[in-house]
């Protein structure tokens, strides 16, 4: 049986596929997940640890039908997938003894939904699909490629949101799509073109698990949706219940709490079919009462108080500019489809439709699009794509004192790659027995993401503007070292030439030969897994 999984930061999803009706369908497990009004059978992405040791956790809806999710308690953690890959800043939260990472609540949340569907399902979980945003560091896709040797699945892969998204819409004919895919924690917009017979130099597979690449042999007429530009962004719903908290906190001397926090999503929510919206709470233990009431001119006004707009007008712009290298205009995009809980929010919408005209635009399957495109890779569907990420060597620059980046790679580079790209390196000391290279994968050029807490929330907020963050792929012992140098290097002269090129599932290979003896050091060697 073909499931796939829609990890969120607020929601995730988790969609099957029906071999008897052909098609796709949403999973409801017992106590996990909610239900409110005409919305699809959703899990809260929420985690309550009950015992560190021995990895005994709640996750989902039960941890709000127990309250868990009101009190300041450390146990309790949410908006966790945004903590993933990045650097946390300030002390990590100790529970039973036990340091508790990121990446541990992540494990037990994913592996909790797994031992679920295995206990409410008789069919056994043959295939996995497994969604990510575009804007994700291969630190997060890495974690979840450990994660999964632990599940007895014989095949997972990945697909990034926005187009599983643009399948999960049942989009088929041949329309140039803009998706607007605005969740809890991320927003990634991209251009993706369904059904298009583009050269084959820009065929690439998204990133998989297992010994073969699905549909090779499936004899079926292989479907191609080609990603045309994408741009995305470490901005969600999570960060718009920050700025509420943070104005009622001003505005009444609210305290900044896991109680206040979810009155704040609740407010929220509220405004998304109401033009008014109040949340009251009364504890008749310890008397505390708090009323919280917004309008939509004022939720605007405060989501332009953050500069929320701009920030969306720049994601706008890189996409488009992308689109425009491959000869596309705005007036060319057929559908714009739009995915993820924030979307509801009217001021959103009608930012949306600044830009493209009503009719274009969709939005009936914001929650369960992206899990149920994501089954489509069950029918043969190949994806054409290119990198995200650029990617750089590291060198000291004397100039200013310090370590840079000198780029090798751009984003949007199609691949597999035709041509390798070629670099010569010499010696810099007397006697030098060997060259290191660090490989990294450079960031968006606006600014990096830094994760702090602020009392017990998460908190994510934009940094560095006009720098480059980076995250080294090689920078260990043993993985940095490129070329042992017999004999010794001497400055003066180019030593060794290398090849750099990036193959048909992503892996950055490179090839490295001394220039002195015609040796070849390194043949076809795999650096890393790109994105």
């Amino acid at each position: 049986m073909a499931y796939a999984i829609d990890f969120g930061t607020s929601n995730t999803v988790i969609t099957r596929w029906n071999a008897a009706n052909q098609g796709a369908e949403i999973i409801k497990l017992s106590g996990l997940c909610q239900q409110l009004g005409n919305n699809p059978p959703i899990i809260p992405t929420l985690l309550y640890i009950e015992n560190a040791c021995q990895g005994k956790v709640i996750a989902g809806q039960v941890v709000r039908d127990r309250g868990l999710d009101l009190s300041n308690d450390s146990r309790f953690f949410r908006s966790f997938k945004r903590g993933i890959g990045a650097k946390i800043q300030g002390f990590l939260p100790e529970i039973d003894e036990k340091v508790i990472t990121f990446e541990q609540v992540g494990e037990w949340f994913l592996s909790t939904l797994i031992n679920e569907i295995k206990t409410e399902n008789i069919n056994p979980i043959d295939s996995l699909v497994l969604t990510v945003p575009v804007d994700s560091f291969e630190s997060y896709r890495y974690w979840l490629s450990q994660v999964c040797q632990n599940w007895s699945i014989e095949q997972v892969r990945l697909l990034d949101e926005p187009t599983a998204a643009a399948l999960g819409y049942g989009t088929t004919a041949e329309e140039l799509l803009l998706v607007v895919d605005f969740g809890g924690g991320t927003v990634d917009l991209s251009l993706v073109q369904l059904n298009s017979e583009s050269q084959a130099k820009n065929s690439g597979f998204i990133l998989k698990w297992g010994d073969k690449l699905f549909g090779e042999n499936s004899g079926q007429k292989t479907k191609i949706a080609r990603v045309l530009g994408k741009a995305g962004s470490n901005l969600g719903g999570s960060d718009i219940d920050d700025w509420l908290v943070d104005y009622f906190s001003t505005l009444q001397n609210l305290p900044k709490s896991s109680l206040t926090l979810r009155l704040a999503e609740r407010l929220k929510i509220k405004l998304s079919s109401q033009p008014e919206a109040t949340e009251v709470y009364f504890n008749d233990e310890t008397l505390d009462s708090y009323e919280l009431s917004l309008d939509q001119d004022k939720f605007k006004q405060i989501l332009e108080e953050q500069q929320f707009f701009q920030k969306l007008d720049e994601l706008m712009t890189q996409v488009l500019q992308q689109g425009r290298r491959n000869g596309i205009e705005i007036k060319d995009i057929d559908r714009v489809l739009l995915v993820g809980g924030t979307v509801k929010i009217p001021a959103i919408q009608t930012w949306v439709k600044q830009y493209f005209d009503e009719s274009k635009i969709k939005s009936d399957r914001p929650f369960e699009a992206i899990a149920l495109g994501a089954l489509q890779l069950e029918q043969g569907l190949k994806v054409k794509d290119f990198l995200y990420h650029s990617y750089g060597i590291r060198y000291w620059n004397r100039r200013q004192n310090c370590h840079s980046w000198h780029p090798i790679i751009k984003s949007g580079q199609p691949y597999p790659m035709d041509d390798p790209l070629e670099l010569t390196l010499g010696a810099s000391v007397e006697n030098q027995p060997s060259i290191e290279l660090i490989i990294g994968e450079l960031g968006a050029e606006t600014g990096g993401t830094e994760v702090y807490f602020d009392g017990d929330r998460l908190i994510t907020r934009s940094v560095g503007k006009g720098e480059t963050s980076v995250q080294p792929l090689n920078d260990k012992e043993g993985a940095k070292t490129i070329a042992k140098l017999e004999p010794l290097g001497t400055p003066g002269s180019d030593r060794i030439k290398l090849q750099f090129w990036v193959d048909e599932q992503r892996f950055l290979r490179l090839t490295v030969e001394d220039l002195l003896t015609q040796n070849t050091l390194a043949n076809n060697q795999i650096v890393a897994q790109l994105s």
